[in-house]
């Protein structure tokens, strides 16, 4: 059953891995231009593989029938997984850096986190920086979206595919008929971006890496000390908007375009992401002020900055959370668990998800006080929303919330038994996971090369699980640990069970 589900996608995901080599030979015209002739042949290891195995699976013979779910599921999970992999070879190959720290640092990259192994980024070529770069802003998108919107049309199979890429909305009405609409606004806002950068007065090569990695909510730097290496809080303005524009639904952008209505102050994901971010500044900020004894003015820097990023789950930092007290770090990690839009590049929980849940609180208590035969329906966006359809989307979205709290509780006690480094307490390996599984990137300096090549690989899991919303990932090791039922080989054309 497996195998049959399996070819019925596998020309789908060769197509998708062609696509993504083609696109992974950028960085070659990078390193003609800075003339880094040592790291060709390492880059050139990406795309290679990639369309190797493209060529491999698009060449197996397609099976009738319609995908599963579940199949479809385990397929994204599968893609991201080679992604990090693959993407993986030339720090190893070009730097020389062990595999698994190459793997954490192209997972890192892919789901658009930030957590990085590098010792010194400063040292590290202009081919493979942009490497990194160009992995936070095509995963911030998300790999099958990307080469959906790219191609500009998608097939049933490849649109589930798309669906069950941990999005519980499309970008656009329709990814079908809008996908290279998704694609050029992501383009034009990655320009804009670049634009309002160059206006702090950095080189254009570094605005184009911090725009990219800025708009994708990533958080990669091309210098060991990220935004803090400029010393320029002017920079640090300019780049906050565009942190909330990639964490901002973006079919904000697709009714700007095509419709010149941008109704920002109609859409409850923006006005929440905006109260939670003046509610969040005002708390850091005094907290910095009250318990760390800061001066306004750099406190109030510090916690515009900081909450910003941390809620948009980009995690740029001018800060370091370990130096903060500790009521602040955890409020921080609770602004980056709940995360940005959904229909973003942001990653954490999502806005909507909490909008749902203060609706459908509101809704039980209702239902509370009118008495169970009185007849209430669920308000979501204005609109009433059937019992039978409320329940179901409840359950599914406050699942997902379960999931992510239950992947930081086993993931930070597995790694306070793996990797208990001296000077970090429970608070701080808490405020790691939570970076790491809503692919924000902001440290205390836990997450480091020296971390135990156990800790690196849990921190690997947590933050591929975190980008897809965990469910693939689950659907993927109840696929593999899954086994064909006695007497029950086989399947018709429908991808039922037959004797």
């Amino acid at each position: 059953m497996r195998y049959r589900q399996l070819a019925i996608i596998a020309s789908d995901i060769g197509q998708l891995f062609l696509f993504i080599g083609l696109f992974a030979c950028l960085p070659l015209l990078v390193g003609f231009w800075y003339d880094e002739a040592a790291c060709l042949l390492p880059m050139a290891s990406v795309p290679f593989v990639f369309m190797l195995l493209g060529l491999f699976l698009a060449s197996v013979p397609q099976a009738e029938g319609e995908v599963r779910i579940s199949v479809a599921l385990s397929a994204v999970a599968l893609i991201w997984l080679a992604a990090a992999l693959i993407g993986a070879l030339p720090f190893t190959l070009g730097l020389g850096m062990p595999y698994t720290d190459a793997v954490f640092e192209a997972m890192s990259g892919w789901t658009s986190t930030g957590l990085s192994m590098i010792v010194s980024v400063d040292a590290v070529p202009h081919t493979l920086l942009f490497w990194r770069s160009l992995m936070q802003w095509v995963g911030g998108l998300g790999i099958v979206a990307f080469t959906v919107a790219m191609a500009g049309r998608s097939g049933l199979t490849r649109f589930r595919l798309y669906r069950s890429e941990g999005r519980s909305e499309t970008f656009l009405p329709s990814v079908v008929a809008t996908g290279m609409q998704m694609w050029k606004i992501y383009v034009v806002l990655t320009l804009l971006g670049t634009g309002l950068v160059l206006v702090s007065g950095i080189p254009l090569w570094d605005a184009v890496n911090i725009a990219m990695t800025a708009i994708s909510t990533g958080g990669f730097s091309v210098h060991s000390t990220g935004i803090l290496y400029y010393d320029s809080p002017l920079l640090e303005m300019l780049v906050i908007p565009i942190m909330l524009a990639g964490a901002l639904p973006f079919k904000l952008y697709y009714l700007l375009a095509h419709r010149r209505r941008f109704g920002i102050l109609d859409d409850q994901q923006a006005l929440l992401l905006f109260g939670l971010t003046l509610l969040g500044c005002a708390v850091v900020t005094y907290d910095l002020v009250a318990f760390s004894g800061i001066p306004p003015l750099p406190a109030l820097r510090q916690g515009i900055f900081m909450v910003v990023s941390g809620i948009t789950c980009t995690g740029f930092q001018n800060a370091n959370p370990f130096e903060w007290p500790g009521v602040t770090v955890i409020f921080l990690a609770a602004l980056m668990l709940v995360g940005g839009s959904t229909g973003s590049t942001a990653g954490g929980i999502k806005l909507a998800r909490i909008i749902l849940a203060g609706e459908t609180l509101r809704w039980w208590f209702r239902r509370l006080f009118i008495g169970w035969r009185g007849r209430v329906s669920l308000q979501h966006d204005g609109k009433p929303i059937q019992e039978h359809l409320a329940e179901y989307e409840v359950s599914k979205n406050l699942l997902i919330a379960i999931l992510f709290m239950l992947v930081v509780m086993i993931a930070t006690l597995l790694l306070l038994h793996t990797w208990p480094a001296a000077g970090y307490d429970s608070g701080d390996v808490i405020f790691e996971v939570v970076s790491a599984i809503s692919n924000v990137g902001i440290s205390t300096g836990y997450a480091s090369p020296a971390m135990s090549t156990a800790a690196k690989w849990l921190f690997i899991i947590v933050m591929w699980a975190g980008r897809l919303e965990i469910v693939p990932v689950i659907a993927l090791v109840m696929m593999i640990g899954a086994q064909v039922p006695p007497g029950r080989e086989h399947e018709d054309a429908t991808g039922r069970w037959s004797e």
